[in-house]
């Protein structure tokens, strides 16, 4: 049989003495702690805006405007969309001014597909 009173009371299985602090904040008088503000929390908004879909409309319209010449629409949609989010606080204003300047880019592409395919019709 083998010796189970020996169990834990060698050296890689033996209790080790850990050092004990405190933690926390200090309970002297003097120090009152930490007290949270009083003033009211808004809170955490979902809402992501339209500057996301105006460069994303602005990013499709670009791609069907090099193609076909009646991607201008989505450029229109993504050039409001920008304008919009332009004014919403929440919105990056980079990702709108780029949602309006690639609408822009489509709908320059768009006209010349369709002067391109006036001029070849008449």
């Amino acid at each position: 049989m083998t010796d189970h009173s020996r169990g834990f009371s060698r050296f890689p299985t033996a209790p080790v003495d850990v050092p004990t602090t405190l933690s926390g904040p200090d309970p002297s008088p003097d120090h009152p702690g930490w007290e949270p503000d009083a003033g009211p929390v808004e809170p955490a908004s979902f809402d992501r805006g339209f500057a996301g879909w105006a460069l994303g409309f602005a990013i499709v319209g670009l791609a069907v405007s090099l193609f076909v010449g009646w991607g201008f629409v989505i450029g229109i949609v993504a050039i409001v969309a920008g304008i919009m989010a332009l004014r919403h606080p929440r919105d990056s204003r980079r990702v709108a001014v780029w949602a309006i300047v690639l609408g822009g880019v489509s709908i320059l592409y768009s006209a010349g597909w369709l002067l391109y395919a006036w001029a070849v019709l008449t």
